[in-house]
């Protein structure tokens, strides 16, 4: 991808590693692929007079267009063999599969430039702008700042990437360990006190003492800073921030409820997607890079758990998250006892 900046041109090259970049494929497609290879080679030991029937050349054809990246493949019932009928249906559903894939990267690798593009075109016209003679100590303030909050954006940008990629590439079981998750929603909430003091925002805590679950301590506060960010951010000067900690049958449940300015019917069920902005976030002075709640649902899942949000335009919204209480601790197998004398 080609990135301009200040008159130059640079290269930005973007690569997902390949457990995250396959994670959504189910593990049998994997299983099928190696099937078509070995039925590639027997279709190649076994001679001409399976060489050359038309049916066997479909099948060698669609994989070869597959393994060239064309995964536009699908082989009509018309050109199929009767006795390899499953066969093209799973190639049908590996090429159907991988074009998806081939669709979402494309998708992720636009979002990432224009995320990127725009601060460093924001940047650029700022730094120009500093450059002009005449201009007072004010306008340069402001110019400066501008910047700043620009590189903020960008790097702030670069951090949440890395942190999706990594969770999304995690393959190994998360660290469970006995969590007070009161203490930890309580601590997050004094982490944002400069976010709610300089707003003015009126923060309503109920929290049930004791509430004990299994979880990643890192983890989990990555999650309740991401939500309490998000809602102080929407929520208008004098506004209020609600928090509710409850232990319920089967875990906990935390709900962060704000009275910002709540999203549509229509967008509420895609802001847990990559990169989705509401409408009305799409600002320079509200935007962020679409990642926060992503990352959000991604250490959710890896608890098992469950985040949900219930919103109205002008309104306000609740992100609610269920955690179960998680398996208790494996206990060491009983030590023998001396026998006595």
């Amino acid at each position: 991808m080609k990135v301009s900046s200040g008159g130059q041109y640079y290269a930005l090259f973007i690569q997902e590693e390949a457990p995250s970049l396959y994670r959504g494929l189910p593990q049998q497609l994997f299983t099928v692929f190696l099937g078509f290879l070995l039925l590639f080679i027997i279709l190649l030991l076994i001679g001409r007079p399976w060489r050359h029937r038309d049916g066997a050349r479909v099948y060698i054809n669609a994989i070869r267009r597959m393994s060239k990246g064309d995964f536009s493949v699908s082989i009509a019932k018309s050109e199929q063999i009767p006795q390899f009928g499953e066969l093209a249906a799973s190639i049908n559903d590996m090429a159907a599969e991988l074009s998806q894939l081939e669709q979402m990267r494309q998708t992720f690798i636009s979002n990432v430039s224009h995320e990127i593009q725009s601060p460093l075109t924001s940047i650029r016209g700022f730094a120009k702008a500093l450059q002009h003679e005449g201009i007072d100590d004010e306008q340069r303030n402001h110019y400066a700042s501008i910047i700043e909050n620009e590189s903020t954006r960008l790097s702030k940008l670069s951090d949440n990437l890395l942190k999706l990629t990594t969770l999304e590439a995690r393959d190994e079981p998360i660290r469970l360990k006995p969590l007070r998750l009161d203490q930890q929603v309580r601590s997050m909430i004094l982490a944002c006190e400069p976010l709610w003091m300089d707003k003015n925002i009126n923060m309503d805590v109920n929290l049930d003492e004791e509430v004990t679950i299994y979880g990643d301590d890192e983890l989990l506060s990555q999650v309740w800073m991401n939500i309490l960010a998000n809602s102080m951010k929407f929520t208008p000067e004098g506004g209020t921030v609600s928090v509710e900690v409850k232990q319920t049958a089967g875990g906990a449940s935390v709900s962060i409820t704000d009275t910002g300015i709540g999203i549509s019917e229509g967008d509420l069920p895609h802001i847990f997607e990559r990169f989705f902005k509401a409408d009305k976030s799409r600002n320079g002075k509200l935007g962020g890079s679409g990642l926060g709640l992503s990352i959000v649902k991604r250490i959710v899942d890896m608890h098992n758990g469950t985040v949900t949000a219930n919103s109205k335009a002008d309104e306000g919204t609740t992100i609610t998250v269920l955690l179960p209480s998680g398996p208790p601790p494996i206990q060491p197998p009983p030590q023998p006892q001396p026998k006595q004398k």
